[in-house]
């Protein structure tokens, strides 16, 4: 019998661990003075932006499509132009990411392994120089 194979979603705990990460990343983004420009390319209020990520990075992760499910497909970097985002606010959202997962995320492989598709997202997210 094969052995089934399991989703990262699944291996960082799942819906608790994708809530609780979302969570500290907007909660990062809005608190730390060094996250300040990629703060201010956002809403006043963040949990539109919060609820929408924890949708994406669940399904992005593995888990339930609710995002696509709910919202259509993500177009990513389209739904961004309306934000410019250039290397600051690029480094300053990875900053946040990096500590919210280090913080949520308690095996350091499965860091490891998420970690580079999201520091090439943030680079495909820059939209100005």
């Amino acid at each position: 019998m094969a052995e089934e194979a399991i989703t990262l979603y699944q291996a960082i705990g799942g819906d608790d661990t994708v809530k609780a990460l979302s969570h500290r990343f907007y909660e990062l983004m809005d608190t730390l003075p060094e996250a300040r420009h990629v703060r201010a390319v956002h809403p006043p209020s963040l949990t539109g932006s919060e609820e929408k990520f924890y949708e994406y990075l669940t399904g992005y992760l593995g888990g339930p499509p609710l995002y696509t499910d709910k919202r259509g497909h993500p177009r990513l970097r389209s739904r961004h132009f309306v934000a410019e985002i250039g290397p600051v606010e690029r480094d300053e959202w990875l900053l946040c990411f990096r500590q919210a997962m280090d913080e949520t995320i308690a095996n350091p492989k499965l860091r490891e392994i998420i970690w580079p598709p999201i520091e090439r997202l943030a680079f495909h997210m820059q939209n100005k120089e």
